[in-house]
């Protein structure tokens, strides 16, 4: 039986978040994935919280905070850990290194971050391996032999219920101007539909300047939600609406599964080929429109809305069944967990 050890890092949130979150979400869809696919598993670190339930197996303790040679480290290494998943920082922290170097153990990270640089040495693709999303994400982190994967992220209590066609557009995300949930406020306005905007405020600046988009009848402000409350906004829309900003490259893309495994279709608005959209959709579950970054939000705001036409054209039990598949924890722990 395969161990791994599932790795906390220093953070505002807790693991798992109740709302919103990216590596931290990753982090327990990894562990969840983990142990439906039959490996033990250890969630390291003081983060994870204590009302997982289910007996999950927790050690406080952090690598970096090790000395390499002390009793701690030894006890770490006497464990026989087989594999460590961490946050995509840490395979290029020395006093991380030193420790995980020690323990001689597989390590394998997710790229959450589009502009983080690694140490030359961080990764060999196959005893420590990184691992990209997108195209764009892939041609980034070339010389660290990244392996292409779509990342799946988890909440707890967030298990998705059989798929239906809803009525209304959502949007979630944080709220700030590299998300710009503004020009997916402008789309639904040019179709003439509601749309839920989720997440937490990141930017007020942001919010203020496009306040009288915000304020529009058509649109409802939800702020955060988490557990069954957020996998129901997904459920309940006719389509998930994603944007960003032109030049703001997305690396995790959480919502792209959470959505499908919903049965929510997507419309993309991106602004270049080989994004995440790109790999994480199809014609059976999506609808990216790729539009000139020199064109205006306006103009961007039609694209999109013809997209979301499009996708609101699938059917729901597909875009699930596509999106269980594509987006599963087992899957994609497996994927993790093979080396090369």
């Amino acid at each position: 039986m395969m161990l791994v050890g599932v790795c906390d890092f220093p953070g505002s949130y807790a693991f798992p978040p109740q709302g919103y979150g990216g590596i931290e979400r990753w982090l327990w869809a990894v562990a969840v994935g983990a142990r439906r696919a039959g490996a033990q598993v250890h969630l390291l670190g003081p983060r994870w919280r204590d009302d997982l339930g289910d007996g999950w197996t927790t050690r406080p303790v952090r690598l970096e905070a090790l000395e390499p040679g002390s009793r701690e480290t030894a006890q770490l290494k006497a464990t026989g850990y087989d594999l460590l998943v961490v946050g995509h920082e840490y395979p290029s922290l020395p006093a991380w290194r030193k420790v995980r170097q020690e323990l001689g153990c597989d390590v394998a990270t997710f790229q959450h971050a589009p502009a983080f640089r690694h140490r030359p040495d961080a990764f060999d693709g196959d005893r420590a391996r990184l691992y990209c999303y997108s195209p764009e994400m892939i041609e980034r982190y070339g010389e660290h032999r990244p392996i292409p994967e779509l990342a799946v992220h988890l909440g707890l209590h967030e298990e998705e219920p059989p798929a239906r066609t809803g009525a209304d557009l959502l949007w979630l995300g944080r709220i700030d101007a590299e998300k710009a949930p503004h020009i997916a406020v402008m789309a639904a306005g040019i179709l003439g539909r509601r749309i839920k905007v989720v997440g937490p405020v990141f930017d007020q600046e942001y919010v203020a300047q496009h306040a009288h988009l915000f304020a529009q009848e058509h649109v409802e402000m939800a702020g955060e939600l988490g557990g069954p409350a957020k996998t129901a906004a997904f459920r309940d829309a006719a389509v998930y609406v994603y944007t960003y900003a032109r030049t703001y490259v997305e690396a995790g893309a959480a919502v792209f599964g959470e959505s499908l495994r919903a049965g929510t279709p997507v419309a993309a608005l991106t602004w270049r080929p080989g994004t995440c959209a790109d790999a994480a959709l199809c014609l059976r579950t999506g609808s990216v429109a790729v539009t000139d970054p020199a064109v205006t939000d306006f103009e961007a705001a039609h694209a999109l809305a013809a997209a979301i036409e499009t996708a609101a054209q699938l059917n729901a039990p597909d875009v699930q069944e596509i999106g269980m598949h594509r987006f599963h924890p087992v899957r994609h722990f497996t994927a993790l967990a093979s080396r090369p």
